[in-house]
């Protein structure tokens, strides 16, 4: 195979090129980031972003396949679970479902990740690590994808609802929140402009969409709202919310900015389930 400029770059640098080529990026501007953050000659830069255009000026703007559920009724069957259509919006698009788990399997799984939380992380701009931050007090365990008999049936069920691989989702997070604890307005994709993040995509791709469960009511407090929406889901144990972090070219979609809100009296328990665009 011919090794030309473009393909002699990183995937990880592909993904972004080709990304911010569909996003209508300015070519000057691309090149400087990958000169900058990627220590790519200028000339290699200008190079590849020149023959990727080339390659992809038919494709950029193709929609792609995304997760999403079917709310043309007031109920969705799963192969295990009559699921409840609560709310939808569609730009972006955003569903808020009821009866999703039973409060037997949200009280196992609050109890099976009890003696597993610590500290929640976020991803770092810089290098992709995880590291601690103000803006999120929660604590939280990272599960394995189909860990469990309970989780393996949660997956599948998740991946049902969203018509979704359950092979393109990230294992479980489990999070605990107590009095004042909360996440602030945060993005669930990965910033392609960023180095740290755009280390993520090389695994599995972008996070194309969300859900966040409920496991317990909340006294006060504790809803995911999306502040540009003028929109805020109150926690019930067994619902939830499902968003697309994407457009449907593939594109972070900045309207799906969201956070957790400070929870003011009672614990709250969630889980979130993040879905990829290809295998993770």
């Amino acid at each position: 195979m011919l090794n030309t400029a473009y393909s002699s770059l990183p995937q990880e640098w592909q993904l972004w090129v080709a990304d911010n080529l569909a996003r209508g990026c300015e070519a000057g501007s691309m090149a400087e980031v990958m000169v900058r953050d990627g220590r790519f000659s200028r000339m290699l830069a200008d190079a590849a972003i020149k023959e990727a255009r080339r390659g992809s000026s038919s494709e950029s703007r193709i929609v792609k396949p995304v997760p999403d559920i079917d709310t043309s009724a007031n109920t969705l069957q799963t192969p295990d679970r009559l699921v409840h259509v609560l709310t939808t919006f569609s730009s972006p698009r955003i569903v808020v479902l009821g009866n999703v788990l039973s409060d037997d399997e949200c009280d196992a799984l609050c109890a099976y990740t009890e003696q597993r939380l610590t500290r929640s992380p976020v991803v770092g701009d810089t290098d992709g690590g995880t590291q601690l931050h103000a803006h999120r007090t929660s604590k939280g365990a990272m599960l394995g994808r189909g860990e469990t008999e309970l989780i393996a049936r949660i997956d599948a069920r998740l991946a049902a609802i969203a018509r979704w691989p359950v092979q393109n989702g990230e294992g479980l997070q489990v999070l605990r929140y107590e009095k004042g604890n909360e996440y602030r307005a945060h993005y669930d994709w990965f910033d392609p402009d960023q180095p740290g993040p755009r280390k993520h995509l090389e695994h599995g791709g972008q996070r194309v969409g969300t859900f966040v469960l409920y496991l317990c009511d909340v006294d006060e407090g504790g809803g995911t709202s999306f502040p540009n929406l003028g929109l805020e889901v109150q926690p019930r144990k067994g619902n939830a919310v499902f968003f697309r972090n994407t457009d449907d070219y593939g594109s972070p979609d900045r309207q799906t900015l969201h956070a957790g809100a400070p929870v003011v009296s009672g614990i709250k328990f969630v889980a979130n389930k993040w879905l990829r665009e290809r295998a993770y």
